[in-house]
């Protein structure tokens, strides 16, 4: 019994783990609710009205989320510098309370100044937020000079609940988040393997989904691996331990998804394009031979069981004979022992499963704290722990270069600078519009109009981001009905509420605009019936006062300074394609014996860029767009840009391999095919940057023709560079030249 709760347990917590990587929205959720509870509870032992509850929630609230910076040491200044901006913000909104064009005045000025503050980092942008929402926290309260002294108090302990709750309840450390990103990680790719299997056994009417589902989580394990590029720097003791475990995820991530391919080229009877995995919709290759009931695929879904097994076994359990049993023989896979009778296509399934078996040992090798006892290990085990220890050496010994500055933007074309201008026009028009609506509450939309500029940096987004929180707002206008019809004059289960919706809106944030939008609209119509201004009324002029703000908003961005998402995503499609030529031409010279470089981090400059991309082009690919074509067109450029990004990561995955692997050598000849493949990704970018140009795509051979042209009698066809490096190098060429069509890049006429 014992064992069956445990396992449950483990099943649960894996879910979890999964589902939160890091359990960084869990603890930001209960970091906040946390110190608005904490502020309550002091501030009901010194028995102060509710409208000092109400301001201390929202001062605790606004200096808990305003920081996000990741060193500890750095978050404590940032929150001492914040409690003298917010003392000077409270006295300023009371001040100016009585002043109507002086304070509306000084609240745009305000505006410019915070919005303007995030070209200062984190630390900038934190003291910005917390000046903002506290100037909102006076007018939201109706703070006068009267009451400044207790309103002093109540920031003061907001402030130092926040301040309790962040270092010392909810206790968060760079190398812990680090830990569960890892952990994360591992959970993922056993999740990854699971949705495989079904791949493996879907027949006919299920394979479409079970295909989705290998997506989503290809996607998730990618999600997870650049979260946890993100944290390196802090979370690791020094460059060369952040290195290697850098390298150990992006093999294992990089063995997964090849081992998705693999299997989907099993299922078909011709090698399944990369392209099948990144884009929405895309069938699954027909004329297969899975699954079928044989020998051979028993074994394999056996193995890949097995695999998932391996994975979820945590850092530091050894698992016995059995699982190394089990280990020795998924690695001997990847050096051709014991490979079942099978057609060609499924035995490499098989030495795919080796493969990541292999990457999985890597990463347990890079995180253990002890040695694994190494006993039993088989021949081929043994010489992958010989090749990763090799691997890890020359990590160790490596040393990285400078990495290049980008020339700095200035004056209005620096991207803070433009928002601040178009925020504080957009609020400007905000204050009068809201003013006609309601000389009470016109900082509502004022509210909106800040928020729908927050993280966004075009048009497009600005529009979606209005339209995602007037929808929030509109369903957590009518929940708010709802419960302040049940909640009445009952203040504590108000409150409990409150710390409910508030834990639930940080926690839903990074999914979901429209329910953190909810959440705050529900949670704002208990603080008004604790107020004793709530009223069918208020909250419908909450509604048409947010339309006002996010109207506003997309006014000011479509009028001062437009950023048009077309030109937003054309420059960031460019940056793409700077950093997959960068990748590219790096890897591939250093496996034709050039200098060695750090290709990992060019690899996730490139993810990043793509990353960033991939959030431009949101306004083009929402559901609700009426540009059907271009919606599809737009998906269709992401998928075949995430195809090109994984070949590239592979190629410098393999290149930093060169100078450990034995059957990898160097070839000159790659250079020549290189140059193509680079060539064409100019003309790509030229293309992009001026709609005048005339270039083309350069077509020609395969990349294998290419490397067995020399004429030279008796000499090997393929040299000594391996067949997936051939492989990556062919579908990268088959990916660019692909682009061209999307792009409107003319592409030659095949000669005859």
């Amino acid at each position: 019994m014992s064992a069956a709760k445990a396992s449950v347990w483990a099943r649960l917590r894996d879910r979890v783990t999964a589902s939160d990587p890091g359990l960084l929205r869990l603890a930001a959720g209960s970091r906040t609710a946390g110190s608005i509870a904490l502020t309550l509870a002091v501030l009901t032992a010194l028995r102060a009205p509710v409208a000092h509850l109400v301001a201390g929630a929202i001062a605790s609230m606004a200096a808990t989320f305003a920081i996000r910076e990741k060193q500890r040491a750095r978050q404590a200044v940032t929150l001492a510098l914040g409690l003298p901006v917010a003392l000077a913000s409270v006295s300023l909104a009371a001040l100016l309370n009585q002043h109507v064009v002086a304070g509306d005045a000084f609240f745009v000025v305000l505006i410019f100044c915070a919005v303007y503050s995030r070209r200062f980092g984190d630390r900038g942008n934190a003291l910005g937020l917390i000046g903002f929402q506290i100037y909102f926290m006076s007018l939201f309260v109706g703070a006068t000079a009267a009451t400044l002294p207790s309103l002093y108090g109540v920031v003061a302990i907001a402030f130092a609940a926040s301040a309790l709750v962040r270092f010392v309840i909810v206790y968060e450390t760079p190398a812990g988040i680090l830990q569960r990103l890892r952990e994360a990680f591992r959970v993922r790719l056993a999740q990854l393997v699971s949705a495989q299997l079904e791949l493996l056994d879907a027949g006919p009417d299920e394979a479409g989904k079970a295909l989705e589902s290998v997506r989503e989580g290809t996607a998730r394990l990618h999600e997870t691996a650049m979260m946890i590029q993100g944290r390196l720097e802090e979370g690791t003791s020094d460059a060369s331990v952040a290195r290697l475990l850098q390298r150990r995820i992006a093999d294992a991530e990089i063995a997964a998804e090849r081992l998705g391919l693999l299997l989907l080229s099993a299922r078909s009877s011709e090698r399944t394009d990369t392209l099948t995995l990144h884009l929405p919709g895309a069938p699954v290759p027909s004329g297969g031979r899975l699954p079928v009931r044989d020998e051979a695929t028993g074994t394999l879904r056996r193995d890949l069981r097995a695999l998932g097994m391996l994975a979820l076994r945590p850092v530091g359990e050894g698992g016995g004979t059995a699982m190394v049993h089990v280990r020795n023989r998924l690695i001997g896979y990847r050096e051709e022992e014991n490979l079942p009778p099978a057609p060609p296509a499924v035995q490499d399934v098989f030495r795919g499963i080796g493969e990541a078996a292999r990457a999985v040992l890597g990463l347990r090798i890079a995180l253990a704290v002890a040695p694994d006892d190494e006993s039993d290990d088989a021949p081929a085990t043994v010489r992958s722990r010989e090749e990763l220890e090799a691997e890890n050496a020359s990590i160790a010994g490596s040393v990285e270069g400078e990495r290049e500055q980008e020339e700095p933007l200035t004056g209005l074309r620096r991207p803070t600078t433009r928002a601040a201008v178009q925020v504080a026009l957009g609020s400007a028009l905000a204050i009068v519009g809201g003013e006609f609506l309601s000389a009470q509450r016109w900082y509502w939309a004022v509210l909106t109009c800040w928020i729908v500029f927050l993280n966004t940096s075009s048009t497009g987004e600005v529009l979606v981001k209005g339209y995602r929180r007037l929808l929030g707002t509109v369903l957590g206008v009518v929940a708010g009905i709802v419960l302040a019809g049940l909640v009445g004059p009952h203040t504590w289960t108000a409150l409990a509420l409150v710390l409910l919706f508030v834990f639930a809106m940080f926690y839903t944030a990074p999914l979901s605009y429209t329910l953190m939008s909810f959440f705050v609209t529900a949670a704002l119509g208990l603080l008004y019936t604790l107020l004793h201004t709530y009223s069918l009324a208020v909250l419908v002029l909450r509604i048409e006062e947010t339309a006002l703000g996010a109207a506003c908003g997309i006014i000011a961005a479509a009028v001062v300074l437009p950023v048009r998402t077309d030109r937003r995503t054309n420059e960031l499609l460019v940056t793409v394609l700077e950093r997959l030529a960068d990748v590219t031409g790096a890897a591939v010279d250093q496996l034709s014996g050039g200098p060695a470089a750090d290709l990992l981090d060019q690899a996730r400059d490139l993810d990043q860029a793509l990353g960033d991309l991939r959030s431009a082009v949101q306004p083009l690919t929402h559901p609700i767009t009426p540009l059907r074509a271009r919606r599809n067109t737009a998906q269709y450029l992401l998928a075949l840009l995430e195809t090109c990004a994984y070949h590239a990561r592979s190629l410098a995955a393999t290149a930093e391999l060169l100078p450990t692997h034995p059957s990898i050598a160097a070839d000159p000849r790659l250079r020549q095919v290189c140059a193509r493949i680079t060539g064409n990704i100019a003309v790509l970018i030229d293309h992009v940057a001026d709609e005048r140009a005339t270039a083309a795509i350069e077509t020609g051979p395969s990349i294998a023709s290419l490397l067995g042209a020399d004429g030279t009698p008796g000499t090997p066809r393929y040299g000594r560079v391996t067949d997936r490096v051939l492989r990556h190098l062919q579908r990268l060429d088959e990916s660019v030249v692909g682009l061209a069509r999307p792009l409107r890049v003319p592409v030659p006429s095949p000669r005859r």
